[in-house]
């Protein structure tokens, strides 16, 4: 009756097996280490690199603890602090402007572990510690930006339907076209309505110039900000990427804000500097003939800027005239690599387009032959003109250099933040708040002792009510945490303090199936059935009020799962896969325990599950 069969047993006992395997990474804790990520695509991270650092640290009189090979870097773990720091900057100058060597936390379990996928669970920012940001995004340069390219569009599309007009140009946030009569204007404002249908147009009249006052409609508007928004998060979880950080928490908050989490990282500055930068791309014509004239140039310093024109400034101070027109922006970049100017040997980036930005920039250089083309680099708002030169042909095939007076480490940062992706409107870190590693083990200290607290208290209880059959659910419960953490690690999961009071709530929540299972068999017990079959009854009546009223639990975890954010989703998470496991550890392996136990006695006079209340006349079955 109370038997499990051999298979039943097996699959018990190898559930166990792999969930203390994969629980136990989680004890070995984290090491200082150092980690070399090669910063151009030539280089790679090879058995050649690992040898070299190895061979640094050892004449730098270093000794890692280890050093590890993975698919992007080289990572050699210390022992403390001050040989981390020391090895960082000792790899920095001997391998130079080429690798980036960062900071970083790494698991000290033992390797054979990791080869089997054993790995530890990623803690969040308040158990680890790390840097916090807070970004706003600008969402009127959005607009701006935006409209700046609509006004490309209208004048590409009045253009190639012949349709003539006398000027154009941007007005604050809107798109003025001027025409000679109103026949005119009637062509443009129908081809105008056909193609750009985000725009609402109207007419107006000043004189013999007749216009149309072109402005984004309020939804075109709402869905800019909204994909500027987006576009911003995805460049930053691209750019964090290129630091190498393991699962990072990047998310919006509200309309014009994200929220970036960085767990582990040390080098906070490094982080700081390429998150906070916001370069982006543009593609412009110079005006040679009003920077030519110094006359033009002296004006416009003084502030009295040529109609059309912008003034911005080379990188050895020279202004320079450019036109507002954007030839091509950054949304057009499919790779860009740091590297040397054929040439000049000097630092360059090398930047490859997509089909559009190809086409585009072949047809302007053939038409600019002899002019001067300025690429400008847009970096928190202000804008620099990294290289000017004169077109000598038309440049075919979407491949451009940037050059010109930047050093290897300008290179390299100018290429990291155009590979990653341009953003779709300029950010500023509005907070900053860094958690520190001792922060961090304070609180996961805490968190620990309040759990092993909990279930302390819940042990002594069990095993006081319950004698025997308490022992036997204590043991399902610890069999549950070891579930749920082993469950955790296979899916890396990143745990939070909202994640620990997740595992101490289904601590108490776990134990209330083997309350209803024990409660059961005394209920049997009470109405004078033997003890074979009260456990028998105990446990399968039980099942369906276990799954009950777990199944409403783990609907509102699903729901504050797919509803909430941060450390909500990290609270349900735990919650969800708490609940699942449970079921497993209060019924299987409670229930293999008392099989093993009492399930092979034929002939069972009594268990022990502590005092039996019942009528004096039935007195004698349990005790």
């Amino acid at each position: 009756m109370n038997r499990y069969s051999f298979w039943q047993y097996l699959l018990i006992a190898a559930t166990l097996v792999l969930g203390l395997l994969y629980t136990v990474p989680n004890f070995f804790g984290e090491v200082p280490a150092v980690q070399v990520q090669p910063h151009r695509a030539a280089l790679k991270a090879d058995a050649a690199l690992m040898g070299r650092v190895e061979d640094i640290l050892r004449k730098g009189s270093l000794a890692p603890t280890g050093v590890v090979l993975d698919a992007t870097s080289v990572k050699a773990r210390f022992p403390d602090t001050d040989a981390q720091l020391k090895a960082k900057d000792l790899l920095q100058s001997q391998l130079g402007e080429d690798y980036v060597v960062a900071l970083n936390l790494l698991s000290n379990s033992p390797r054979w572990l990791a080869a089997i996928g054993a790995l530890p669970m990623y803690l969040g920012l308040d158990l680890r510690g790390g840097v916090h940001f807070l970004m706003q995004v600008d969402m009127k340069a959005a607009i701006a930006k935006k409209v700046e390219a609509t006004l490309n569009d209208v004048r590409g599309n009045l253009r190639e339907k012949r349709i003539q007009y006398t000027g154009i140009a941007r007005e604050g946030q809107a798109i003025v076209v001027r025409f000679r009569d109103a026949a005119m204007r009637e062509k443009g404002l129908q081809e105008i309505s056909r193609t750009l249908p985000d725009l609402e147009l109207k007419t107006a009249e000043d004189g013999s110039e007749f216009r149309i006052v072109a402005t984004l409609k309020p939804e075109a508007q709402k869905k800019t900000q909204e994909f500027s928004l987006q576009q911003n998060i995805t460049t930053l979880r691209n750019r964090i990427n290129e630091l190498g950080v393991a699962e990072p928490i990047i998310q919006q908050q509200g309309a014009d804000r994200v929220v970036v989490q960085l767990p582990g990282v040390q080098d906070t500055a490094k982080a700081k500097d390429i998150l906070g930068r916001t370069a982006t791309l543009e593609v412009r014509m110079v005006d040679d003939d009003a920077t030519n004239n110094p006359a033009v140039i002296q004006a416009a310093l003084a502030g009295q800027v040529p109609f059309g024109d912008e003034l911005y400034l080379e990188r050895g101070g020279a202004p320079v005239l450019v036109r507002r027109q954007v030839v091509l922006t950054g949304d057009r970049i499919n790779d860009a690599q740091p590297g040397f100017d054929n040439q000049t040997g000097e630092p360059a980036v090398h930047i490859n387009l997509d089909g559009t930005g190809a086409r585009i920039f072949h047809q302007v250089t053939r038409e600019n032959v002899g002019k001067r083309m300025a690429i400008l680099l847009f970096e928190k708002g202000k804008g620099e003109v990294v290289t000017a030169p004169v077109i000598r042909s038309e440049i075919p095939g979407g491949r451009v250099q940037i050059s010109g007076r930047m050093t290897t480490q300008e290179a390299h940062d100018v290429a990291l933040l155009l590979r990653a992706g341009a953003l779709a409107a300029p950010m500023e870190i509005i907070e900053e708040r860094t958690v520190g590693p001792s922060l961090g083990a304070e609180n996961i200290r805490i968190g620990f002792h309040s759990t092993w607290y909990g279930f302390a208290a819940i042990s002594v209880y069990m095993i006081v009510y319950y004698a025997l059959f308490g022992v036997i659910s204590i043991v399902a419960l610890t069999a549950n945490v070891l579930f749920l953490v082993a469950l955790l690690s296979m899916l890396q999961a990143t745990l939070t303090l909202p994640g620990m009071a997740g595992i101490a709530l289904t601590i108490g929540m776990a134990i209330d199936a083997n309350v209803l299972i024990n409660e059961r068999i005394r209920e049997e017990l009470r109405n004078g059935n033997t003890p074979q079959a009260a456990i028998h009854a105990g446990y399968d009546r039980a099942w369906g009020t276990i799954l009950d009223s777990n199944l409403t639990t783990l609907i509102a975890g699903v729901f504050l799962f797919l509803l909430g954010s941060g450390p909500v989703k990290g609270f349900a998470v735990v919650l969800c896969l708490g609940i699942l496991t449970s079921q497993f550890s209060a019924v299987m392996v409670s229930r293999a325990m008392v099989n093993l136990y009492y399930g092979s006695r034929r002939r069972l006079e009594k268990v022990s599950i502590g005092q039996v209340w019942r009528p004096q006349a039935n007195r004698g079955a349990g005790a």
